[in-house]
């Protein structure tokens, strides 16, 4: 047991712990299962140190810090760096699809944004009459980041199939993390 264990939890403070871990769940740290448990230990822990085992092995650990004898909250679930993975394996594949693919469709966006702004100058501001020339210009620059991160036709498929399926998968475990949430909060109205 370390400093600040002991230390007595609010209801806002487990319900922090809660939202923390139901985002460890919807990234995918934990299974159902796991979560269920996880959760019921969170929603029952009376104290800091009660939230140590609910939270081993997940990055950030217990989401709440004792400072000078007051709790606070800490971090979130958000992205955290993959283990380095062989280069070769389906795994690091899909994530350098998903890195190539995100970087790909912000650059679009910035590219879009540009030439739209190129444009409005150049049309309003210059009233230069061939400003239309921009936009087939933009056919050209949106394929550079494309071949710059050998992003093909192909690639670009797979990305939007593999988005709209972690964007479900994701759904999916907020739903399930908010209903428990939501079951363990009613247990504690009741009691």
């Amino acid at each position: 047991m370390t400093d600040g264990d002991d230390i007595r939890l609010s209801d806002e403070e487990r319900l922090h712990a809660l939202n923390v871990l139901g985002e460890h769940y919807a990234a995918g740290r934990l299974d159902g299962d796991e979560f269920y448990e996880r959760s019921g230990a969170v929603a029952a822990g009376r104290t800091v140190g009660a939230l140590r085992e609910p939270f081993r092995g997940l990055p950030g650990g217990v989401p709440l810090r004792e400072e000078g004898g007051s709790i606070r909250r800490v971090g979130d679930a958000g992205p955290q760096p993959l283990a380095k993975q062989e280069e070769s394996s389906p795994a690091a594949e899909l994530e350098s699809l998903r890195h190539r693919g995100k970087v790909v469709e912000t650059v679009d966006g910035v590219i879009l944004g540009l030439t739209l702004l190129v444009f409005l100058v150049l049309q309003f501001a210059v009233d230069w009459s061939w400003a239309w020339l921009v936009w087939p210009s933009l056919a050209v620059t949106l394929s550079v980041p494309r071949l710059i991160y050998h992003f093909g036709d192909e690639d670009e498929k797979m990305y939007k199939e593999l988005k709209k399926a972690d964007a479900k998968s994701r759904r999916k475990r907020l739903e399930q993390a908010g209903a428990r949430i939501r079951e363990l909060e009613d247990k504690r109205d009741e009691s």
